[in-house]
């Protein structure tokens, strides 16, 4: 819903924007609309002066223009953080959905094992030992990067381990499944939204350092398989969530209700999950439950 958003603008919070609405100010074409405009600031009952109504026209020009353009950055600088969200719409043919896995040692000392990188259309992989230096390309070519928790773990694990500076407007979901009151992690969210993981069920970042090693250690290709695809499943499920939360987010705006988003059918991935091996570790290491939220 970003062309209905007018928060980015100076002077204007999230109440007087509820003000702008109300008068009948829905969207930026009806600002565009200089008569609709004018006859619509009456209504508004002196909640908006003379002068911010000027900004407010000057503002929206600009945005168009930026929005034209791509520039997300122009509105993430802009916008409360809290609003990332209203972005994702516009921009979601450009937005890349990605998960990394390490080898369970600290960012100072560890590296990164796989990562996955889905951008609602194809899958791509990338292996320690293989082709993991070409991520940090691949993820430029992006405006927006959608993670769980990557502000805190994946971008500035990335960042470190390939002495690079992933600089792109970023929309973390644990931050906006929080608001929503969905905590317990990325695991824990997806099953309290009826998400099945099938054979990957109960398989955590914990259980991923034990596949990890186990290929490392044995050559057993179906461990590398195996975290692949727990890994994909991770990338895949964020664009579940984020169409979720942001249909969630637009309840909040009943105005808005007709921009909800449907979901898309889940890409096949050329990986599979070895059950058997699952098992086979799991007995090894009687200390995992599975119930790791991460």
């Amino acid at each position: 819903m970003l062309r209905n958003t007018f928060c980015h603008i100076k002077g204007v919070g999230k109440v007087r924007e509820r003000q702008i609405w109300d008068a009948g100010i829905l969207s930026w074409d009806d600002v565009l609309d200089d008569a609709k405009y004018h006859r619509l600031l009456k209504k508004a009952d002196g909640a908006i002066g003379p002068e911010l109504a000027e900004t407010i026209e000057k503002a929206v020009v600009h945005s168009v223009s930026r929005l034209e353009s791509g520039d997300l950055t122009y509105f993430f600088k802009r916008l409360p953080p809290q609003e990332h969200w209203r972005a994702f719409r516009e921009f979601r043919d450009a937005a890349a959905y990605f998960d990394i896995e390490t080898d369970g040692l600290s960012p100072e000392t560890g590296h990164i094992t796989t990562i996955a990188l889905y951008d609602g259309r194809a899958i791509n992989s990338y292996i320690y030992g293989g082709n993991l230096h070409e991520f940090p390309g691949d993820i430029a070519g992006y405006k927006l990067i959608v993670t769980y928790n990557g502000k805190g773990f994946d971008v500035p694990f990335c960042n470190r381990y390939f002495g690079v500076k992933i600089g792109l407007p970023h929309i973390d979901l644990c931050h906006v499944m929080h608001s929503l009151g969905y905590y317990g992690g990325l695991k824990g969210t997806e099953k309290a939204l009826g998400l099945s993981r099938g054979g990957l069920d109960g398989v955590d970042g914990y259980f991923a350092v034990l596949l990890w090693n186990e290929y490392e250690n044995t050559d057993n290709i179906r461990a590398l398989e195996t975290l692949i695809a727990y890994n994909i499943e991770d990338s895949v499920n964020l664009e579940h969530l984020m169409i979720t939360a942001y249909n969630l987010k637009l309840k909040q705006f009943p105005k808005f209700s007709h921009y909800e988003m449907k979901f898309p059918a889940r890409p096949e991935s050329n990986y599979k999950p070895d059950p058997l091996l699952i098992e086979k570790l799991k007995k090894r290491h009687p200390g995992f439950t599975g119930k790791s939220s991460i």
